[in-house]
């Protein structure tokens, strides 16, 4: 049994300009590819994706954004929350606007979110978490998500991910090159603040 519990409700739900703010993550960790370039081990890098729960179709974890938290706290909550996994933020990828039919209410009567995306360097996988009975979580290489991915806008936020790895081929191999303790730069900060 899962000691964890996953926030629920909108009291704590923020809003900007009629939008529902969202936090989001890209999980993912490096595998050493060693069986198919033998004596060159690449690193290759892997994506967490879960099923949906309204229909076919793989999403990266992400949810309300809420008062009481920084969107990064956000980020990190909603990864242990749907996909059971521990890591470290370590990449700003951008603010994607996107249209929810399963989350109107009186704020965004139309649906309409933005959510703020991150890349999560995975540290821990839990083998309990609290959506765990809803969710499955699937690690795939970065070309395949991109076949799998449910929504347009999480398409978008993968491309904008495999940029901070050095052009991880999206139609090809999804072998990357980052550096020996698989950081990525930091240039970019996130915009968003409490």
């Amino acid at each position: 049994m899962c000691e964890l519990v996953a926030r629920t409700g909108r009291q704590q739900q923020r809003y900007e300009d009629g939008c529902r703010l969202v936090a989001g993550c890209i999980p993912f960790k490096y595998k050493t590819n060693e069986e198919i370039h033998g004596d060159n081990p690449k690193k290759v890098t892997e994506v967490l994706m879960i099923n949906s729960q309204s229909g076919p179709g793989l999403l990266f974890p992400k949810g309300g954004w809420e008062n009481d938290e920084t969107v990064e706290e956000a980020a990190v909550r909603e990864a242990i929350e749907e996909a059971g996994v521990r890591g470290d933020l370590k990449e700003f990828l951008g603010h994607y606007d996107f249209r929810s039919k399963s989350h109107q209410d009186e704020f965004s009567p139309e649906g309409l979110c933005k959510a703020a995306m991150f890349a999560l360097h995975v540290k821990e996988e839990l083998d309990s978490w609290p959506e765990q009975s809803t969710r499955n979580r699937k690690w795939l290489t970065i070309p395949e998500a991109a076949k799998l991915c449910r929504y347009p806008w999480m398409r978008e936020a993968l491309f904008k991910f495999s940029d901070y790895h050095d052009g991880a081929d999206i139609d090809g191999n999804g072998v990357t090159t980052p550096d020996d303790e698989g950081v990525l730069s930091s240039e970019n900060s996130s915009p968003l603040s409490r």
